[in-house]
């Protein structure tokens, strides 16, 4: 996860991407500021400081290796060198610990390397850098290939820009298995249903026929996606070889959008069953239950992770780190979010729109 923003004078990051960065990466915000090249630290939460005319560096962290604090929160000086700076967005598994991040870690690494030598060191990973001199006013980004360039903006990852509205009726929809590996770092919109009637069929698994006026308005949930998430709906859709995408118009509460859809390439038939909806059975085949089973067991070990890495927090003094801990408070177990109760069993995550039930909400006790 991470992603590193690059921004001149001139040129505008929308509110709506630096959002997007703050709820996909939750774990601290670094700004070096290019007109006067100081450092500042921020929660993610805080990303209205990006609205604005000043041209900045900006690294967004999501915790894969190390504590959740400030002080695995880019940018990192590079050893002794107190004018050199490092971000980076991507994970070696070869460094940091549970306390320290790989990113840290590489920075004091730099340090002890000669400054001609850091492109050989750093090209050698499949990761976006950039490192910055404060003393010179400069800075060199590395394996700029792997980097998205929009409206004259840099992005390390492609994933904040959610330009493209899906609406999805099958194992996608929330909740549902393919929703898991596919779409939950993405926006939600809501639940709508097409604005035309569609055939829906549903032959163990369900698909949409391109025969408008036949069928019903069938229920979909509505997403933000980015290009690359849809590039791996496509493969996943097997796009445009068994199923087409297609814009139609979704009508939701109060707007209608015009959406991505998948449509299978068959036509319909007689005696064919049109439905409405289609719900996934709790009694799901033995395949989805061993996925789950496997995808349980790598979470729990991440989850041991992610709680030994918060707990890391309460060792230290944390009063200036910017990062709040209440005593007893829950937390969402996929984005690290405070967890609200909705009055009755269950708690609401405000950052990815999750909900949860006392026995899957994190507690965390100093």
């Amino acid at each position: 996860m991470c992603v590193i923003i690059i921004k001149q004078t001139g040129k505008h990051v929308p509110q709506e991407v630096a959002k997007t960065s703050a709820r996909i990466n939750p774990h601290g915000l670094g700004v070096i500021w290019l007109d006067t090249f100081d450092v500042t630290y921020h929660k993610s939460s805080e990303y209205k400081v990006l609205d604005t005319a000043r041209p900045f560096i900006a690294h967004f962290r999501y915790a894969t290796i190390g504590a959740i604090n400030k002080e695995n929160t880019h940018p990192f000086r590079c050893g002794n060198n107190k004018q050199e700076w490092l971000m980076m967005n991507g994970t070696i598994r070869t460094l940091g610990n549970f306390k320290k991040s790989d990113s840290k870690v590489l920075a004091e690494n730099l340090g002890e390397i000669p400054r001609h030598k850091w492109k050989k060191e750093l090209e050698q990973y499949e990761c976006r850098f950039v490192t910055i001199n404060t003393h010179s006013r400069t800075y060199q980004v590395y394996n700029k290939e792997l980097w998205t360039q929009r409206d004259g903006v840099w992005y390390s990852k492609d994933n904040v820009l959610e330009d493209n509205l899906v609406a999805v009726y099958g194992t996608l929809k929330k909740g549902y298995s393919n929703y898991h590996s596919y779409l939950t770092g993405s926006k939600h919109l809501g639940k709508g249903e097409t604005k035309n009637k569609y055939p829906l069929v549903i032959n163990g698994l369900p698909y949409l026929i391109d025969d408008k006026g036949k069928g019903h308005n069938v229920e979909v949930d509505v997403f933000k996606v980015s290009s690359g998430v849809m590039a791996e709906l496509d493969r996943l859709e097997g796009h445009p070889t068994w199923y087409r995408r297609k814009q139609i118009e979704i009508k939701m509460k109060d707007k209608t959008l015009t959406c991505w859809i998948y449509f299978n390439i068959k036509q319909t038939g007689k005696g064919q069953e049109w439905h409405k909806t289609y719900t996934q059975l709790p009694n799901r085949t033995r395949w989805y239950e061993e996925q789950d089973e496997k995808e349980s067991i790598k979470e729990e070990s991440n989850y041991t992770h992610r709680q030994l890495s918060l707990l890391d927090i309460f060792e230290d003094d944390c009063d200036d780190c910017g990062f709040d801990i209440v005593n007893e408070k829950p937390i969402c177990v996929d984005c690290f979010h405070d967890l609200e109760h909705d009055g009755f069993v269950n708690y609401h995550c405000s950052g990815c729109d999750g909900w949860f039930s006392e026995d899957e909400v994190l507690r965390f006790r100093p």
